[in-house]
This record gives C-alpha cells, sequence and structure tokens, in this order.
C-alpha cells in the first residue's frame, strides 16, 4: 500500500489539470475567450474575472505544493547518494518552477505582461529542465535503492523529450505568428508538467514519513540537533 507521500505529486496533478481547465471553461462560458477567434492561451482563459481569482489561487496552491515535492525529491535523492551539489542544483531548478508559477499566478498578463512573461518562461523552461536534470541524476549515479518501476525512466524519457520538441514548436509557431497553434503546444506542455509530476508518485510510493530537525549552532546549545517532529 502506498504511504501518504505519495498522494501529494497525485494531488498535484489533479489539482492542476481540474483547475486550468475549470477556467478555460469559465472563460469560454462567460465570453471573456472567443474561440472562433482562436484558441486561447492558459494565461488569457485567467485573465478576467471572475476566473481570474481562482486562476491565482490555483497556481500559488500549485506552487507550495511543488515546493513540498521538490524538497521531498531533493532528500530522497541524498538518501540514494546523489551527490550533493547537483542534488542542489536540481532542487534548485524546481524552485525556480515553483517562482515561476507563482509569478504566472499573481501578475495576470493583461496587467503586467512582462513580469508575467518572465514567470511564464521559469515556469516553464525549469520545469523541463528539473525534470531533465533528475533524468541525468539517475542515470550518472544508478542508485541501488530506487523503487522497481523499469518502465517509469523510460516513460519520464518520452515525456520529457516531447516537452522540448513542443517548447520549441511553441517559440517558432509563436514568432510566424501562428498563435492559435502555438497556444495548443503551450497547454499540451503543461498537461505533460502535471503529468510528469504525478508520476512521482511512483517514487515516493515506498516514503512513509519524514524528519524535520534543527542545528543549532554549537556555542549556542550543547545539543546538536533537536528534533521536532516526526511525521
Amino acid at each position: 500500500m502506498w504511504g501518504y507521500l505519495a498522494l501529494l505529486p497525485i494531488f498535484l496533478a489533479v489539482w492542476s489539470m481540474a483547475g486550468v481547465w475549470t477556467v478555460f471553461a469559465l472563460a469560454v462560458s462567460n465570453k471573456s475567450v472567443n474561440l472562433t477567434d482562436g484558441f486561447p492561451y492558459i494565461s488569457y482563459c485567467g485573465s478576467f474575472p471572475p476566473q481570474s481569482c481562482i486562476f491565482g489561487q490555483l497556481l500559488n496552491v500549485g506552487a507550495a505544493m511543488v515546493i513540498w515535492i521538490c524538497i521531498l525529491r531533493y532528500v530522497q535523492f541524498r538518501e540514494w547518494g546523489v551527490p550533493k551539489f547537483p542534488n542542489q542544483l536540481c532542487l534548485g531548478i524546481g524552485l525556480l518552477c515553483a517562482l515561476g508559477v507563482s509569478i504566472v499566478g499573481n501578475f495576470q498578463q493583461t496587467n503586467e505582461p512582462l513580469t508575467h512573461r518572465l514567470g511564464s518562461f521559469l515556469a516553464f523552461v525549469a520545469g523541463v529542465a528539473y525534470f531533465w536534470t533528475q533524468l541525468v541524476l539517475l542515470y550518472l549515479t544508478k542508485p541501488q535503492t530506487q523503487p522497481g518501476a523499469p518502465w517509469i525512466e523510460a516513460l519520464r524519457l518520452l515525456l520529457c523529450g516531447a516537452c522540448t520538441v513542443l517548447m520549441v514548436t511553441m517559440a517558432v509557431l509563436y514568432l510566424w505568428p501562428l498563435r492559435s497553434a502555438a497556444a495548443v503546444c503551450e497547454w499540451s506542455i503543461a498537461m505533460i508538467l502535471f503529468a510528469l509530476f504525478g508520476l512521482l508518485a511512483v517514487d515516493f510510493s515506498q516514503l512513509s514519513g519524514f524528519v524535520v530537525s534543527l542545528r543549532s549552532r554549537p556555542d549556542s546549545c550543547p545539543q546538536s540537533a533537536t528534533h521536532l517532529t516526526s511525521l
């Protein structure tokens, strides 16, 4: 039976997919977007009230879950013997992705376009780079304690490759400009990234909990570590 930590990536994937399509449905139903003019970008659907409020909350909660997942993955990689510096690099890329998601949710495209585009760049590029980095680290270190799922890395490789191709295609289509086709690529990238986060449930399936601890300075406390809680 899977531990409760495995539910976090699944909840993130379901939350995100259901949330963005709900925003899309609201935008279409209240005529904020007109499908006869072309297929809209995700952010454009979330730029107008009332769905803009849902969109912001959706992405802020999603960013918080991404941070927790990245931290858990960092600790798991450390337990698997992944070297400290590349593991920290992977964590930093994941946190940049979470930051980008939060920026996208708080700075709507119609209000702060430049800041919004920066957030989109971080969310998509750092998100794809995060999973490519994981694949490289797992290939180089080949941890013996990794849960047995021989198909999972092949699937991740396929999804990361598809994401990369779609990102290049989206950029080319945007510059032509074929905005509707570029928007379809954007939606496809988002769905694949949500799926990649959801697949981390396989890696978290053998986790039963974690321990949070604080390390005190040697000159301030005789005890080197104070355990706060075990979950």
